[in-house]
C-alpha cells in the first residue's frame, strides 16, 4: 500500500545515500533555467513556489510546496525531486519540471511514463545560463497537472 510517509523517507534516504557516495554536489549543478523559457512556462502555469531555487535557503525536500510549481531539479541528483514532485501532484498539486530526455532511466519509466499529464520534448538542445553553448542533451519539460491534454507526448516547436 502506498505511504506519503515512506516515500517521503525513501526521497530523503536517496539524496543521503547519493552525498555519501559523492553523486551529489550542488555545485555542479549551478545552471538557471533560460529566462525566455522560465517565462513561457511562467504564463502558462502560473508558477508561485520552486522547491530548488538556484541559490536555495532551504531543503524543497523536506518542505510542503505551492499550488503551481516549477522545478529545475539539480542534474546530478534529481530522483529524489522527481519522486517528490509525484508525491505532491498527488496531493492535488501541479508541477512542471525540466529535465534531461533519458526515456531509458529508472527514474523516467517509474515516475515520469506512467503519472505524467504530458511531456514535452523540446525541439532543440538548451543553453544554460551562464553557458554559451547547447548543452549536450536534449531536454523535456514533464507536467504533472488535472487537465486532460490532448496528447501525452508532444515535440514542443517553440523558438528556441
Amino acid at each position: 500500500m502506498w505511504s506519503f510517509n515512506r516515500e517521503l523517507q525513501e526521497v530523503q534516504r536517496m539524496r543521503g545515500a547519493l552525498a555519501l557516495a559523492g553523486y551529489w554536489n550542488g555545485a555542479k549543478d549551478s545552471t538557471a533555467t533560460p529566462e525566455w523559457l522560465y517565462n513561457q512556462l511562467d504564463s502558462e502555469f502560473h508558477f508561485d513556489f520552486d522547491p530548488c531555487p538556484l541559490n536555495p535557503k532551504f531543503d524543497g525536500l523536506a518542505l510542503s510546496w505551492g499550488l503551481r510549481n516549477y522545478v529545475n531539479p539539480p542534474y546530478s541528483d534529481k530522483a529524489p525531486w522527481i519522486r517528490k514532485s509525484l508525491i505532491e501532484h498527488i496531493q492535488g498539486k501541479t508541477i512542471v519540471m525540466l529535465l534531461p530526455v533519458d526515456t531509458s532511466a529508472r527514474w523516467f519509466q517509474r515516475w515520469i511514463h506512467p503519472y505524467a499529464s504530458q511531456i514535452r520534448f523540446l525541439n532543440q538542445r538548451l543553453i544554460f545560463p551562464p553557458n554559451k553553448h547547447h548543452a549536450a542533451y536534449a531536454s523535456m519539460i514533464v507536467v504533472y497537472d488535472h487537465v486532460n491534454y490532448s496528447e501525452k507526448y508532444i515535440t514542443w516547436n517553440r523558438k528556441l
